[in-house]
């Protein structure tokens, strides 16, 4: 295997931490066009911002991070490598013992890896997909309870490939002892998983935690944790490290308690909140899965993001990643790049041709951006309260180009007179197998998109197209190969002409059920 080995020390040590922390916390706050005592509004703001919304020194961060903005997370990739096995908590929603290779979900991978085969996989990826910019690792354990391989991981990239940026994912319990570390290492984006700050919520959370040597179990430990995790965000929001919260929705426990969590990691200066849907299935293996504890509807999920955004900025786009994920989000290319195939690889890690796909890249999504511009000058003084959802079937680049029957998943849109915004995905099983289209698959699918009121697909059948009709969505296939936002924004400006003529009627749509499980792995090359 041949490598090129680009020369860059992770000896920096990160030159914001001088200012007071309640200075930064305001100004992390106002990057989002609030201050810590309140505020809403956040149209353009968070993981959607763009380059206007946000100060230079942020845009540079989250510009090219699928995670830390939507707008990014059409065009570039991200990669975990599993290095971390070991875990310092029990969560009742995990059992990192279950894998299946078409299963998305934190905690599963397919091999466990040293930081040495880590640091060749990466360099692999990177050299194969050039749009990859983030490399983060995020289990099947705990980062943080695994410090020498995170950290020796981190330090091997950083020498052989300096351009990609570095993240970790943490459960928090050990994270005040290694935010110095992290700051050292240049880590900008660090993602805490805070599900509780009551620990009378947290004990139906979390069975147990091993801190400082010793189990702790109940309301004690889910103390310590809370205390923990709070601490480690307020010492990364005092070095200017960008956090993302992690938060999983659980009905009836802390689905409500949720809100009252964003008050206080905003008021700490977390960048983004990120609240999933439990997933359940029994089969997994869970607590909650073997208990009959239910995930959230689409509704469910969406009412509590809408309401917690008036707080905070929310990140609708996550896909509750594999701990071994590659590719962009909402694909898994893990397959291509099993540690036999990386050993007979040729790996030429050429950072020249990289900035130069990434350049193109930032053209498209120019483009983009454009376009939505013009097609929002079409809206200009319309006035209505119709807000409707509709699903698009996209392989990527911020377009409608992905056949129905070959969808994985759809990304969701809320179309309004202020225009396209993203607001989640629903994942579904295909529907065509073999060149042949699955009813059953068919009928799993409508009920993932029950709430939109049109899909936009760039083909469609004419099988699938009569029962989408029949459950009064609208199959949209005329914006095949265009650009999604300008697309969604011309078709609602026509919707609401429909609507004012009396040609159509407005109807509200029904709730959808949020898809577990489905398969998202890419085929192995």
């Amino acid at each position: 295997m041949h490598t090129v080995q680009n020369q860059s020390g992770a000896e920096g040590v990160n030159a914001h931490a001088a200012e007071n922390v309640d200075e930064i916390m305001q100004k992390v706050a106002e990057h989002k066009g609030c201050g810590t005592s309140g505020g809403s509004g956040k149209a353009s703001c968070g993981s959607g911002a763009g380059e206007n919304d946000l100060p230079p020194e942020i845009w540079e961060k989250v510009k090219n991070h699928p995670c830390y903005s939507e707008e990014a997370h059409h065009h570039y990739a991200r990669m975990h490598v599993a290095v971390a096995p070991a875990c310092n908590i029990q969560c009742n929603y995990c059992n990192r013992k279950y894998d299946c290779a078409n299963e998305s979900r934190p905690g599963v991978v397919s091999e466990k890896l040293t930081p040495e085969m880590a640091a060749k996989k990466v360099l692999a990826v990177a050299s194969t997909i050039p749009q990859m910019t983030v490399l983060g690792i995020a289990g099947p354990g705990d980062p943080l309870a695994n410090p020498e391989k995170t950290f020796k991981t981190f330090e091997l990239i950083a020498k052989t490939a300096p351009d990609i940026k570095l993240c970790v994912s943490t459960n928090g319990l050990t994270l005040p002892d290694h935010v110095e570390r992290l700051s050292q290492y240049n880590i900008d984006h660090v993602t805490i998983t805070i599900n509780m700050i009551d620990p009378e919520v947290g004990a139906k959370i979390y069975p147990w935690v091993y801190y400082n040597k010793k189990r702790y179990t109940g309301v004690e430990a889910a103390k310590i944790l809370t205390d923990r995790q709070l601490q480690g965000l307020e010492m990364l929001t005092e070095r200017g490290i960008l956090s993302k919260i992690n938060s999983v929705m659980i009905p009836g426990i802390n689905d409500q308690h949720l809100i009252e969590v964003n008050k206080a990691v905003k008021s700490r200066g977390a960048f983004l909140h990120n609240i999933m849907p439990l997933i359940s299935a029994p089969e997994h293996g869970t607590v909650f899965g073997l208990t009959g504890q239910r995930g959230p509807t689409a509704q469910e999920l969406k009412a509590l993001q809408d309401n917690c955004e008036g707080e905070m900025n929310m990140m609708r786009h996550c896909r509750q990643c594999r701990a071994d994920a590659v590719g962009l989000l909402g694909e898994d290319r893990s397959a291509e790049f099993t540690t036999d195939k990386i050993m007979e690889m040729e790996v030429n890690y050429d950072l020249e041709s990289r900035k130069a796909y990434q350049a193109a890249v930032e053209k498209e999504r120019d483009a983009v951006v454009a376009a939505k511009k013009a097609e929002m000058e079409s809206l200009a003084g319309e006035h209505s309260d119709i807000k409707m959802l509709i699903a698009v079937a996209t392989k990527g680049g911020g377009k409608v180009n992905e056949h129905f029957g070959h969808a994985k998943e759809f990304q969701v849109y809320e179309l309004s007179t202020a225009g396209a915004k993203f607001v989640g995905h629903r994942r579904v099983d295909l529907y065509c197998q073999g060149g042949y289209g699955e009813e059953d698959s068919l009928a799993t699918i409508i009920r993932a998109i029950n709430d939109c009121h049109a899909v936009f697909v760039a083909k469609i059948g004419g099988c699938p197209k009569n029962d989408l009709k029949a459950a009064g969505i609208d199959p949209v296939d005329q914006f095949a190969g265009e650009f999604i936002e300008q697309s969604a924004i011309a078709y609602f400006k026509d919707y609401l002409d429909k609507v004012n003529s009396g040609e159509i009627e407005h109807v509200e749509r029904g709730d959808a059920h949020i898809r577990q499980g489905a398969l998202m792995s890419a085929e192995a090359a």
